[in-house]
This record gives C-alpha cells, structure tokens and sequence, in this order.
C-alpha cells in the first residue's frame, strides 16, 4: 500500500529539485493544454462551418434549366431551356428515390398596406417548400402555404417578420389584406426570421404565382429532397437518371451538364465532413505529439532521478527494503507529477475553450441565424469548445502513459544489486 510516508518522501524530493520538477511538470500540463485548445478550436471551426448550413437539408437537390452547350439530333447547341410543369409532376413517379419536392417562381414587387410599402420577393412555391428549408412558425403566427391554396390558386401571402413589422408596425397582420403589385392578398402567416433580414422573401401558392407571374406554366427552379441515397455512387448514379429523363423531354444530350444546373448539397455535406475531419485528425496528431513530448521529458527526469538516487537505492536494498517497494516509490512519482500537472493542464484549457464560448456568447458571435440568402450570415468559428469526456479521457491516458515513462527508469533501478549501487558515485 502506498503510505503517507511515501507521499512525503516523494514531495520531499520534488523540494529539493523544484526547477526540475517545475519544467518537467510544465511540459505535461502544456501538453494537454494545447490538446484541449487544437480540439476546441477544430471543434469550433467545424460548428461554425456546420452552422452555416443548418437550415438547409443534407439530401436537398435544386435544380435550375440553362443553355445547352453540346448538339443533340440535329439541334444547335446554345439552346435556353425552360423547366414545363410535368418536371414537377413527373419527378416522383420517375424517382422513387424523392422525398419532399417544390418548385418556385420568383417574381419582385411592391407590398403595400396603407400608407405603408416594401419592396421586396413574392415566391410562388408548393407546401414541401417549407419543410425543405426548415421555415418554421411561432405559436400565432400563422400558417404557410397549404394544398387547398394550391388547388384552388387562393391569392393568399405568408410574410417575412420584417415585412410585417414595416407594413404593419403593431398591429397583427394575420387575416389582413395588403395589395402586392395591383393584387390583393390575404395574410395567412408570419413565419420565424431571427435575423430580421430585409431579404427575406413573402410566399405564395405556387399555382397563383405562375397563373399571374408565369403565364400560367413554367417554373424557374426545382428543390426537392431524397432518401435512400447516401454514397457517393449512389448520388452520381442518381444524377444521372435524372438528367437522362430531363434530357428525353427536353431534347438535349444527356452528358450535357451545362444545360441543367444543380447543386447536390450531398455532395457538399460530404466534402465540408470529409474536410472537417481531416482537420480534426491532424489536430489530434499535433495534440499527441505535444503531448508525447511531456511524457518523454517525464521519463528522461525519472531516468536523472534515479541515477543520481542510485547509492539511496543501494542502501535501501541493504537493509532489507524489497525491490517492490522501490518500484512503486519511482512509478507514484512519475505519476504525481503527470496527474497534477496534467489536471492543471486540463482544467487550463478547458477554462481558456469555455471562457472563449463565453465571450462569444456575450458578443452574439454564437448567436449568428443561419439561412438568408447565399453568403448572408455566415460564420467560421462558432462554440470553440471540447467535451468533458474527450478532456479527461486525454487526462486519464496521460497518467497511464506516466505510469509506463515511470516504471521503466524503475525497473532499471531495481536490477542493480546493492553493491554496486553503494558504490555508484
């Protein structure tokens, strides 16, 4: 068992050597220090880059039509196409593989209440829109757009929070009329917008924006979401189904890419993880290097210990102390300075990562909404800080690894008879 005298001889070697001790302790707790803050600051940078696309599915696709560059069967390339209705009705029956589906029309007006008006989008959409972009509603707010509005082409709005606040200032729109353009509408819901953002667009039913803004057919893009395709094979296998049933009916060459336009967030999804853990990784092998260098100066120092205590050890063998004994002196020496100087480091870094959070919590740096429109919001370091568990796991595998850069040097120790220990200068 490990006694009390031993802790005060131990201590009162650590005494006499303090600079020594000092520098080799510093360089454990240094160690998990700079651990502790490389993950914090990946973890940070991957919840900053993440954020960014928290409003936006991870299996969401848009679409959008364009100019053909290649001649397809006797047509000249260069041709702009235009997305038909059955793009939209025919995408699920032709792609078991789609979930949610919408498409848009996009059109700017003026919206006036009043004496009151704001310029800004009417999106003409399908109900899955919402779901889609993870538009959601406060209790009393409203609604968005639902089937009946589309059956029955309802000249109903959903507005943005900041244009209700202009056209409306205090008092509830919902069941309000305001006119967009020459045409009147009736507000059904107000929906949740953080940032407030003068961008943010009105919504409403699909089949009225084309019937007023499109000539009654057409859209201008498609967004829908899938299931069920998760690789990336599965993903490039998927695309190219579907552009080979965009190319039949709109009569363009299938490896033509340039004639549809797509985003694959997947791909995106894939590629930002794929780049957050290679960051991870190497942070994790810096931390360890740095931290295997403190342990390494532990084992070093516990090798000086023992040659300059090598006569101690010889007349301790002398008068009977057991080999055992002079082990576990050395071992719970090594491991006294790589738990206390390891804690130190740990609760050092996890005090720098949390009280960094801190501030930015305060500064509403981690508050930044997602969504808005492209490169609105964005934000590269967000919650810069590290789990418990992964911190005092470090810590825990600190003090096994000071058990072995201990029990090494002792083992040495104990090999040498007392005599010739004795005679050690």
């Amino acid at each position: 068992m490990f006694d009390f005298d031993n802790f005060r001889e131990i201590w009162s070697t650590m005494k006499k050597n303090k600079l020594r001790t000092f520098l080799t302790g510093f360089s454990v707790a240094w160690g998990i220090f700079m651990l502790v803050v490389l993950l914090g600051a990946g973890n940070g940078l991957k919840n900053g880059v993440m954020h960014n696309f928290r409003d936006m599915a991870d299996n969401r696709i848009e679409m959008w039509p364009r100019w053909t560059s290649k001649p397809w069967k006797g047509m000249r390339p260069n041709r702009r196409l235009s997305f038909k209705d059955e793009d939209y009705y025919r995408l699920k029956i032709e792609h078991p593989e789609v979930d949610l589906a919408s498409a848009t029309v996009y059109h700017s007006d003026t919206l006036t209440c009043d004496r009151e008006y704001f310029t800004g989008e009417t999106n003409g959409v399908f109900p899955d829109h919402a779901k889609i972009n993870f538009i959601e509603f406060n209790p009393d707010n409203g609604r968005f757009i639902n089937d009946m509005d589309i059956r029955d082409k309802r000249k109903v709005i959903v507005l943005s929070p900041r244009m209700a606040e202009v056209l409306f200032r205090d008092r509830n729109p919902l069941g309000e009329y305001i006119r967009c353009g020459h045409i009147m509408f009736q507000v059904v819901g107000i929906y949740y917008d953080k940032n407030m953002s003068n961008n943010a667009p009105a919504y409403i039913p699909f089949s009225t924006a084309q019937l007023l803004y499109n000539k009654g057919r057409g859209f201008y893009n498609l967004v829908f979401t899938v299931r069920g395709v998760t690789s990336e094979e599965e993903n490039e296998a998927f695309e190219q189904r579907l552009r080979a049933s965009l190319a039949a009916r709109h009569k363009f060459d299938p490896s033509d890419k340039s004639a549809i336009g797509m985003w694959n967030t997947a791909n995106q999804m894939r590629m930002f993880d794929n780049m957050m853990n290679g960051i991870l990784l190497f942070i994790w092998v810096v931390g360890i290097g740095t931290l295997m260098a403190g342990i390494v100066g532990v084992s070093n120092i516990m090798l000086v210990t023992v040659r300059e205590r090598t006569r101690e050890i010889g007349i301790r063998k002398a008068i009977g102390a057991k080999p055992s004994s002079i082990l576990k002196l050395i071992i719970f020496e090594s491991i006294l300075i790589t738990a206390t100087f390891g804690y130190i480091g740990m609760v050092s870094g996890i005090g720098l990562t949390e009280g960094i959070d801190y501030v930015m919590t305060l500064s509403g740096a981690n508050d930044v909404p997602a969504g808005g429109n492209q490169g609105e919001n964005m934000t590269l370091f967000r919650n810069p800080t590290v789990s418990l568990g992964i911190a005092v796991s470090s810590t825990v595998l600190l003090i096994i690894a000071g058990v072995f850069a201990g029990y090494f040097p002792a083992r040495k120790a104990v090999k040498i008879s007392a005599i010739e220990a004795m005679r050690a200068e």
